[in-house]
């Protein structure tokens, strides 16, 4: 049961008590009396009509002897029974033929009467000290409302360690530093060295930052910090304040000592550009953060890392020497720190001995430490689902492409019609990168679709690439409209597959134009600023900084741009339209073309599945809208 129902339930239930006893103790009356003064009791004694007398505490009950009812009398107090008949002049001699008992008192009596009248003010009282004691934990709640949120970690049992952190060597080692000098000041003061006020760990989402922080932890071995930068805010003006001096307080009461807060962007934004106006909370809380981080107090062993992936909407002030002195970056890791994630990844994992996670690294292009995460555990998921013992190399590569593309929706429905346009879509951006020199090779074609794609092809670069040149990125634009172009070229009309390739080209056009600088006309600039409002944390606009002249001659770049990359396509698929209908027959046959069998069609001889496939499949006679023949003219 709720412990908080429970104790409203015995509050109640004190209150029904209580107001049960007042009712009782008030208008209680068990047995109607009839009351007689003394003096007409001796009266009635004198004249030979009372039978009996019995003393009952402060009471005398009589009895009459002429069958009169029961009287009960009133004695009166201090005064002894037989005294007072004397002194009325009631002889022994009258009293001889009355019975006088004496009715000793009932111990319950007393203590009903003492519990009628004491146990509605123990329950009255009781009732004040509860709502004493919950006004005050109300304001308890009140005066914490500004106590600081963090988490405390000793170190003492550290769940994660620099040898669970992998692809990330030089941060580790700036990191490391950081917890040397807490362990070993002297090592660094003896030098003139003084201790970094803070570092910021950048990077974008998935890469390891708070992974690393919790690294920290456990190797530093001193009181560990942990907060998030929107527990600092709230709807009330100066709690964030509040939050942040206590924070420090507990920090400089528990020196040395490390205070990590994550996604600092939440409060750290800069400042005068809050909707609120400049005396904003967030603002508040950003100053006396600034204030602890470099204030007149210099001398703590406190050392803050944050975390971000939105440094540019960082206040100027954080980032200066003295208060975040560091920033390491934790960019997406190449091959070789893939490989190492992935060897953390599978520790504990039963996987089958065809597994090559150098292979896997090169095949996982762009992926960050929590997608390599994921690719591990979607694979154990495949394998558990087929009732394995083992992880199988099928298990991984099935995993890559689902987190990158999405899960398989085999029970789509779709028409003959629409899977041999899908078929013919995906050929021919497979068939364009095969034909152009400065592509990346293909590596899986499928009309399955996946995601919110009805088909893909899926390219795997021969190593990591940070430079791209003009020449590749003109080969992207062909290789993305291949499949409009295949469209343009095996059917009359075009259908809305293409939309999420002209999306792309169109961007990736006006990229090279106004951001790189690769149009030869327009030469090495760089067009519009781009407007952001830093409390949203988003771009809204492009300012132009260029005329309308200058406008119309992007336009036209882009344009140029977009349509020789069209021409490219569309001539490649024109000269090469046998090899588009064998890739576009055997997508239709075996739904997914790997690389191997790719290949093979641009061999020399026929290959085993190519051989297979024509046998099985003779040249089919169908609408023009299915298959229409390979002499489709090359449209100007």
């Amino acid at each position: 049961m709720n412990s908080g129902l429970l104790k409203n339930s015995i509050v109640y239930l004190f209150v029904l008590l209580a107001v049960a006893a007042l009712i009782f103790s008030v208008f209680s009356n068990p047995v109607e009396r009839n009351e007689m003064e003394l003096t007409t009791l001796i009266n009635e004694i004198k004249a030979g009509n009372v039978s009996k007398i019995s003393i009952n505490e402060d009471e005398l009950i009589v009895e009459f002897s002429n069958n009169k009812p029961i009287v009960r009398s009133h004695k009166e107090p201090k005064i002894p029974l037989l005294k007072t008949f004397e002194q009325m002049g009631i002889t022994q001699d009258k009293l001889k033929g009355v019975s006088i008992q004496v009715v000793p008192p009932s111990p319950w009596n007393d203590w009903g009467t003492l519990l009628i009248t004491i146990l509605p003010l123990i329950i009255f009282g009781g009732l004040i000290i509860f709502m004493i004691r919950q006004a005050q934990g109300a304001n308890n709640q009140a005066i914490s409302f500004g106590k600081s949120r963090a988490r405390v970690f000793t170190g003492d049992k550290p769940n994660v360690t620099f040898e669970d952190v992998a692809g990330a060597d030089e941060a580790k080692q700036e990191l490391s530093e950081v917890v040397e000098f807490l362990r070993e000041p002297e090592k660094f003061i003896s030098l003139g060295a003084r201790i970094p006020k803070g570092v910021l760990m950048v990077g974008p989402p998935g890469c390891g930052k708070t992974l690393l922080a919790k690294a920290v932890a456990g190797e530093a071995g001193v009181p560990f910090f942990s907060i998030s930068g929107s527990e600092f805010v709230e709807m009330f003006v100066g709690v964030g304040a509040s939050r942040v001096r206590d924070l420090f307080d507990q920090a400089k009461r528990n020196s040395p000592c490390i205070i990590f807060v994550d996604e600092i962007d939440a409060v750290g934004r800069h400042r005068g550009a809050g909707l609120g106006g400049s005396h904003d909370e967030r603002e508040q809380t950003l100053n006396q953060i600034l204030v602890e981080m470099d204030g007149f107090d210099t001398d703590t062993n406190v050392i803050i890392i944050a975390a971000t992936n939105r440094p540019d909407i960082l206040d100027p002030a954080l980032l200066r020497p003295g208060r975040f002195d560091r920033r390491v970056v934790l960019d997406r890791p190449d091959w070789r720190g893939r490989q190492q994630i992935l060897e953390v990844h599978v520790k504990g994992k039963p996987l089958a001995n065809d597994i090559s996670l150098e292979a896997l690294a090169k095949t996982t292009i762009g992926f960050s430490g929590a997608d390599l995460e994921s690719v591990i555990n979607e694979a154990a998921i495949m394998a558990a689902r087929h009732s394995q013992k083992q992880i199988t190399m099928a298990d991984l590569q099935e995993s890559i492409e689902k987190v990158r593309m999405g899960p398989e929706r085999r029970s789509r429905i779709i028409t003959e019609d629409e899977k041999a346009v899908v078929a013919y879509h995906e050929a021919g951006h497979a068939l364009v990168a095969k034909m152009l020199p400065d592509t990346d090779p293909v590596h899986k074609v499928s009309i399955i679709a996946r995601g919110g794609a009805g088909g893909f092809t899926l390219f795997l670069p021969e190593d990591d690439q940070t430079l791209m040149s003009r020449t590749e990125f003109k080969a992207r634009l062909a290789v993305s409209l291949g499949g409009r172009a295949a469209e343009e070229q095996v059917y009359v009309d075009v259908t809305t597959g293409a939309s999420g390739d002209l999306d792309y080209v169109t961007r990736l056009a006006r990229a090279m134009v106004t951001q790189y600088g690769m149009s030869e006309k327009l030469g090495p600039l760089t067009f519009g600023d781009k407007e952001e409002l830093i409390f949203l944390g988003r771009q809204l606009s492009e300012q132009r900084n260029y005329s309308e002249e200058v406008a119309e001659q992007i336009d036209s770049e882009v344009r140029r741009l977009v349509d020789e990359a069209h021409q490219v396509a569309l001539q490649l698929i024109h000269d090469h339209r046998d090899k588009l209908d064998t890739i576009a027959r055997l997508l239709l046959e075996h739904e997914t073309l790997d690389a191997e069998g790719f290949a093979a069609i641009f061999a020399e001889g026929k290959s085993p599945v190519i051989e297979k496939t024509q046998k099985a499949n003779p040249p089919i006679k169908k609408s023009p809208s299915v298959l229409p023949p390979s002499t489709a003219p090359l449209p100007a």
